[in-house]
């Protein structure tokens, strides 16, 4: 399985981004979906994350309230609304697939850039 996310860019404080996250390959069959976001020097952080098939949602306080993390089965995709962003938002995106009976994220997308400017 491979993850692709798209849909970064550049975009000004208070406004609105979309980002998807698609999966190919083999049978894909998560048990959970998530957004991180990491700057430079420090760790991945948690953004938001949805479960596969109960669709359960956790977001990180940072962005609850403003972000909405959203699943098509269907299509294989995940994504993520971000509203009302702020400069501290700036990073690069991952999304990440964490499969049943796994306890971490083991398949990540390649990232996309976030910049939100003042």
């Amino acid at each position: 399985v491979q993850l692709q996310a798209s849909g970064g860019g550049r975009v000004q404080a208070g406004g609105s981004l979309r980002l998807a996250c698609v999966a190919s390959g083999r049978t894909f069959n998560p048990l959970l979906m998530a957004w991180f976001r990491q700057t430079p020097g420090r760790e991945r952080d948690f953004v938001a994350s949805i479960a596969w098939w109960t669709g359960n949602i956790v977001y990180d306080n940072s962005v609850k309230g403003r972000f909405i993390i959203s699943k098509d089965n269907a299509k294989n995709t995940v994504s993520l609304e971000m509203n009302y962003l702020k400069p501290e938002d700036t990073a690069v995106y991952y999304c990440a697939s964490r499969r049943p009976g796994r306890s971490a994220y083991e398949i990540w997308g390649q990232g996309t850039q976030v910049t939100v400017s003042s």
